[in-house]
């Protein structure tokens, strides 16, 4: 979903849809009856514990379910064609939470800028979403590792008219710009100087590739793996190549990975060794490939890094 340094810098996501795919509208409606039952035969986990570090992981064990926050997004987290949960980290988290002894995994849909305000209110237990690591998130939530690093790029329209390869590019030719609600791309704008209140908020790629194609926008910003995908079968858009925006003077690499509260450190502290154990035996890379992964999109990035200490 990522997708975001999102102005709070947002992600995933930044974080992201096939033209192919549902929309992450549809992909809610069809999920709403997972989440009833969800509703109805898990209970919300209850508030925090005395033990240091949480004991969140005890209770999932007991449970045998753990609760995804999802927000819809290809290749990040949806519920597929056959109403089945899947994405990079959805599949991820199966693999993690099995080795954590947590049988099964469950998803509960959202908007992707409720996941953080949902993951506080305990309407689950972790955020799968491909979520970015930034500063601002990690004032709200603990992240585990980034289990991917990320780059930015445009849909445009074909032959890109405009030349747009750049935020840069976006401000000095006055074009009109639109990126994803939450999305990090939205401070990456701002920061260059574009308007927030020019800036079209849109709730997908999937809109995003519209506006583009109707002429509402001039360029769309997402992740470039999203983007890639979503103009696949697209005759009058295209992707540009990827880039790394500018942040404080600096090329920036975006990166990925799974939010927990912040009192339940031992849950995430977990977590975070089964996916090193994962990365080190190149077993991460085999999950997140058939997303569109690639081992360019590989990282050894920490969550403290991008936690910017």
């Amino acid at each position: 979903m990522a997708p975001p340094h999102r102005t709070p810098p947002w992600g995933i996501s930044d974080q992201t849809t096939r033209t192919s795919g549902p929309t992450r509208r549809t992909l809610l409606a069809g999920v709403a009856a997972l989440g009833a039952l969800g509703a109805a035969g898990c209970s919300r986990v209850a508030s925090a514990s005395d033990v240091e570090g949480g004991d969140l992981l005890s209770r999932l064990r007991a449970q045998g379910v753990a609760r995804l926050g999802i927000a819809g997004e290809i290749p990040f987290g949806y519920i597929d064609k056959n109403g089945e949960l899947t994405g990079e980290a959805p599949e991820l988290a199966k693999v993690v939470f099995k080795r954590l002894g947590v049988d099964r995994v469950q998803p509960v849909p959202t908007e992707f800028g409720s996941l953080i305000p949902g993951l506080a209110s305990q309407q689950f237990d972790v955020v799968a979403a491909g979520m970015y690591i930034n500063a601002d998130r990690c004032r709200q939530v603990i992240f585990s590792d980034p289990d991917y690093q990320m780059l930015d790029a445009y849909i445009v329209r074909k032959g890109n008219p405009l030349g747009l390869h750049s935020y840069e590019d976006v401000v000095k030719k006055k074009a009109r710009f639109a990126t994803g609600t939450g999305y990090a791309e939205i401070a990456y704008a701002v920061e260059h100087g574009y308007k927030e209140d020019d800036i079209l908020i849109v709730p997908d790629q999937v809109a995003g590739l519209n506006a583009v194609e109707s002429g509402r926008v001039d360029v769309f910003a997402g992740t470039a793996l999203t983007v890639r995908e979503v103009v696949k079968k697209s005759t009058k858009a295209e992707a540009t190549e990827a880039f790394a925006p500018i942040v404080d003077g600096k090329p920036h690499v975006d990166g990925g990975g799974f939010a927990f509260r912040p009192d339940e450190t031992n849950l995430r502290d977990a977590f975070n060794v089964e996916l090193q154990k994962l990365k080190k035996s190149g077993e991460l890379l085999r999950i997140l490939k058939p997303f569109g992964f690639t081992q360019n999109e590989m990282t050894d990035l920490t969550a403290k890094e991008l936690c910017g200490g």
